[in-house]
């Protein structure tokens, strides 16, 4: 018994017609194909088919054949694509995170500088908190992270990209739109917000710095991302300490403004578990100072 027989029975059962297998799907005569389903029955030892005036019926022996002959059509398919996904080269990929808003500057060069190396690479993209991708390292669901780097992680290395200052960020017709620059002391009596604990490393940053400057911050209310600050913001006439890089997705109702004196500033690095020695990471924390040149 071959392939070849199943096949043809599996077409003429399908068919109701050994003319219009013949014709339509097997592209053969319509003598050679009664021949081969013969060679099939004498095979097998019953009669598979009665042949009539109105085309064939499958015969009980050929209904329980037939569901036979379709489950080894399928595994004989199935194995002819293992052997071929085999005998060829494994598909390179690499999960990599991105702290919110952060991939906008960095996606274009890590996608260029990873394909030029790794035609073909298959880039799993996620984008999160810093803590969330910093759980997802440590439980290897993720190769490398660009995010805001966390004391609690032991088990992953970082290393800085780039280094982002705070700026003063308020509705653009607020008071303290006329100065150049803000100090600390200047938003005292304003209503203040602070970044929520989803976003850890800005929140201990921002209250550091008003630390240092010997301000009691009592923040009125906590955002959790760029977009709930725009909306809190807008709607209170609030100001917060950002990012600069958030500029960018502000609207015109809102602006920003630097610190005076000295800024505080924040880095983003590229996390990943000490244990992963893929050459993909590798070549990635090779061309780390490329990608530090991205506008920030």
């Amino acid at each position: 018994m071959e392939l070849r027989h199943l096949r043809y029975f599996v077409a003429v059962a399908d068919a109701g017609s050994l003319t219009v297998a013949a014709e339509q799907k097997l592209h053969t005569s319509q003598p050679s194909l009664s021949r081969q389903i013969r060679d099939l029955e004498q095979e097998v030892g019953v009669q598979l088919l009665n042949r009539g005036a109105q085309g064939i019926e499958l015969t009980a022996a050929g209904k329980a054949f037939l569901d036979h002959a379709r489950m080894a059509l399928l595994q004989a398919e199935a194995a002819k694509e293992a052997a071929q996904r085999a005998a060829q080269p494994p598909k390179p990929s690499f999960a990599l995170g991105f702290l919110s808003g952060a991939e906008i500057d960095l996606l274009p060069e890590v996608t260029r500088v990873l394909r030029d190396e790794f035609p073909g690479i298959d880039i799993r993209l996620s984008s999160d908190y810093s803590p969330v991708l910093a759980k997802a390292l440590m439980r290897r669901k993720l190769d490398a992270a660009f995010m805001r780097a966390d004391d609690n992680t032991e088990d992953l290395a970082c290393k800085r990209v780039r280094t982002d200052p705070l700026v003063f960020v308020f509705p653009s017709n607020h008071r303290l739109a006329a100065q150049a620059a803000v100090a600390p002391e200047d938003i005292v009596n304003e209503t203040f917000y602070l970044p929520s604990k989803s976003a850890p490393a800005v929140r201990r940053v921002v209250l550091e710095y008003f630390s240092r400057a010997g301000i009691d911050l009592r923040p009125d209310h906590e955002v959790h991302n760029v977009v709930h600050a725009i909306s809190m913001i807008t709607s209170t006439h609030a100001v917060m300490l950002l990012p600069a890089y958030t500029a960018r997705y502000l609207p015109d109702t809102i602006t920003t403004r630097p610190v005076q004196g000295e800024a505080p500033t924040l880095d983003l690095v590229i996390a990943y578990h000490k244990a992963n020695k893929s050459p993909i990471l590798k070549l990635l924390l090779s061309r780390v100072g490329r990608l530090a040149a991205a506008p920030a």
